[in-house]
C-alpha cells in the first residue's frame, strides 16, 4: 500500500523529491499510512473538496481489502 500511495502522490506534485510515506501497523488488519508533501503541493494532493485525497484513500482501501486489511491515510 505504501508504494501505491507514494506512486500516486509523486505523479500529482511539483516537488516529488519531497514526498515521504511512512507506514505504521496497528494490529493485524489495520495500517496507518502518513503521506508528507511539500507545503506548496498539499492542495494538489488534497484536491477541491478533498476529492483527490478521498480517491487515494479509496484506491488504498481497495488494494488493502484484497489482503483483508484496512488503511487509514493521513496527509500532512
Amino acid at each position: 500500500m505504501k508504494a501505491l500511495v507514494e506512486y500516486i502522490a509523486k505523479g500529482l506534485v511539483d516537488h516529488p523529491e519531497d514526498v515521504q510515506v511512512s507506514e505504521q501497523s496497528r494490529g493485524r488488519r489495520y495500517t496507518k499510512i502518513v503521506l508528507s508533501v511539500n507545503d506548496s503541493d498539499r492542495g494538489k494532493v488534497i484536491g477541491r473538496g478533498g476529492r483527490v485525497a478521498n480517491a487515494m484513500r479509496n484506491l488504498a482501501n481497495v488494494s488493502a481489502a484484497k489482503q483483508q486489511q484496512r488503511i487509514d491515510l493521513e496527509i500532512r
